[in-house]
């Protein structure tokens, strides 16, 4: 696949994480963070938002939910060859899933200066001790991720939208 379609379909990937986010944000005013899990084949074997207010669980984020919707859509826990799509950069929590499920790629939006754990604030998965390597792609439509964010905290602070 050339680098242009790559893109195209990095895109369209994020666009549908984005989908997730709202309904996160919109039906549960649950953090607006998305997750899409595609098979190397390109079918959508999971998907997921931040659910952590709702299930009253601290690691039901995005990322978790979809890995684990893949999970039993497969019947297996390991997830080889899949990329995950998600709007901000997953926490160390999350990257760690996802070497253990040994997800192939991971795209993200926006990076997270506070907790990311893909490069920002940590690199889980470059740390050459782990048994499995996750190649990463940040900043995918992260401009517009950053915002939808950042618009989500300054409407709870009842600041301007950006």
């Amino acid at each position: 696949m050339s680098q242009d379609d790559q893109a195209t379909l990095d895109e369209r990937w994020m666009r549908h994480a984005f989908a997730l986010a709202e309904r996160a944000q919109g039906e549960y005013d649950e953090i607006p963070v998305g997750a899409v899990l595609v098979g190397a084949d390109g079918r959508l074997l999971g998907e997921g938002w931040n659910r952590n207010i709702l299930d009253h669980d601290p690691s039901a984020h995005a990322e978790i939910v979809a890995m684990r919707e893949a999970g039993r859509a497969l019947g297996n826990h390991r997830l080889v060859g899949s990329t995950l799509y998600v709007t901000l950069e997953p926490c160390a929590m999350c990257a760690m899933a996802l070497v253990h499920a040994r997800v192939a790629r991971v795209v993200y939006g926006a990076a997270d200066p506070k907790t990311g754990a893909c490069g920002s604030v940590f690199d889980m998965l470059a740390d050459p001790r782990h048994n499995h390597r996750v190649q990463v792609s940040g900043g995918v439509l992260g401009e517009e991720a950053g915002r939808r964010l950042s618009n989500y905290f300054r409407a709870k602070r009842g600041r301007p939208l950006l």
